[in-house]
């Protein structure tokens, strides 16, 4: 069977009510050039009835508290790009696939449709903001059975993970009917630090040919380690804390690098805490967090000690975060070392899009639409409905040193 998708209607949703004809600027961490580009992702639904109507009509609502997203990115001086409030609304499309979810095995990797059937990719006749100053775009795919996949491109300038997830949860609190949003949105980029510190120019990234793989681990699994490292140092650790800790370690063993080799390991932390911002702030609130060791540190320690080296550099980043922030630095902390020996990991576990509910229940899987031959990473999901624990997608080694790091990641011992 050939699976495909049709589009039965895309055009644009505006909001449901005048808002404010403003122009806003961004925060330093926002205007962070990396950061301008649109971030996809698919979400997935067992069932609903003709979801599309009701995720549009409740768009439309959560744009009017949301507005700055109805608009788009601007630059009229280079170097400080700005949202302006045009209410040129958010590019939508229905469309309907020919199968079932189950016949596209839930869309697990590897997908048996093409990701650019399954999000919106409008032409310049169609939608004349380029895309990296579009500031959201949806497509939802109904599915024979009754299920659907809500995909979206969301511009990491306009908001983090976080952020992207408090505003289509607000687009789920429209469609089930409340007057406004849960939490409603402040937008307040002035409150992140704005130092004077100049970006560092985008690398060049090299091409290494990465393998992707998916790896489940059960939470009596992670509960075990947790309990592991409890013993070892009287304190509690994250189910990212062991997650990271054992793929750096296993990763590092795949690689069989010389022993005197540094492995990096980095991650972006939430810093709404340390900046106490208001919970309803949607922007970048983010810091990067690294970790370097020697490879013979990584293979000799006992993996409880790899997760202490992670929570001291976790343990670290507050005082770093502050530094840049008071201009005690001089030196673009967000500049990235990517090479072969470097990986880097994302959290979508906790951000909040497996409770946007629509109506519908709340999504089975949400995964984003990452794989490049670039950048060694892994992303932390939530594991699908029913299972329990989390899953890893894994783009992170070659092909050479796959099958020794899916072995070692597979040793649940």
């Amino acid at each position: 069977m050939v699976f495909e998708v049709t589009k039965i209607s895309e055009g644009v949703v505006k909001p449901a009510e005048p808002t404010p004809d403003k122009t806003l600027r961004l925060a330093w961490v926002d205007r962070y050039p990396t950061h301008r580009g649109l971030v996809e992702s698919i979400h997935i639904y067992r069932a609903a009835t003709d979801p599309a109507k009701v995720i549009r009509e409740a768009l439309a609502k959560a744009l009017v508290f949301f507005y700055p997203l109805a608009g788009h990115i601007i630059e009229p001086v280079p170097g400080e790009p700005s949202i302006e409030c045009s209410a040129k609304g958010v590019y939508f499309v229905e469309a309907n696939a020919n199968c079932s979810l189950e016949d596209v095995k839930y869309l697990h990797r590897p997908l048996l449709i093409p990701k650019e059937e399954l999000v919106p990719c409008p032409g310049p006749d169609d939608w004349e903001v380029e895309p990296h100053n579009t500031s959201i775009m949806m497509q939802v795919t109904t599915f024979t059975c009754g299920g659907f996949v809500l995909g979206l491109r969301t511009n990491h300038a306009v908001a983090d993970g976080m952020g992207a997830a408090q505003f289509i949860q607000a687009v789920g609190d429209m469609a089930r009917g409340l007057p406004e949003p849960l939490v409603l949105p402040v937008w307040d980029r002035q409150n992140f630090p704005d130092p004077k510190i100049k970006p560092s120019p985008i690398p060049e990234l090299p091409v290494l040919a990465l393998d992707y793989v998916i790896l489940d681990f059960s939470m009596d699994y992670i509960k075990k380690l947790k309990s592991k490292y409890m013993d070892f140092s009287g304190k509690i650790c994250s189910t990212f804390d062991i997650l990271c800790a054992k793929l750096w370690q296993c990763r590092t063993r795949a690689l069989d690098l010389k022993h005197e080799s540094e492995v990096n390991l980095g991650f972006f932390a939430s810093v709404r805490h340390l900046l106490k911002l208001n919970k309803g702030y949607y922007g970048n609130s983010i810091f990067p967090v690294k970790v370097t060791a020697s490879s013979k540190k990584i293979l000799n320690s006992d993996l409880v000690e790899v997760v202490n080296l992670i929570r001291e550099a976790k343990e670290r980043m507050a005082e770093e975060f502050f530094k840049f922030a008071r201009e005690k630095i001089d030196t673009d902390p967000f500049q990235m070392t990517f090479n072969y020996e470097s990986v880097y990991v994302s959290d979508w576990s906790k951000l909040g899009f497996v409770d946007a509910d629509y109506g519908f229940g709340k999504p089975m899987l949400c995964s984003p639409l990452v794989n490049n031959d670039f950048i060694a990473s892994v992303v932390i999901l939530k594991a699908p409905a029913p299972l329990e624990g989390a899953r890893l997608l894994a783009s992170c080694v070659t092909k050479e040193h796959s099958m020794e790091f899916v072995k070692g990641m597979n040793n649940m011992e």
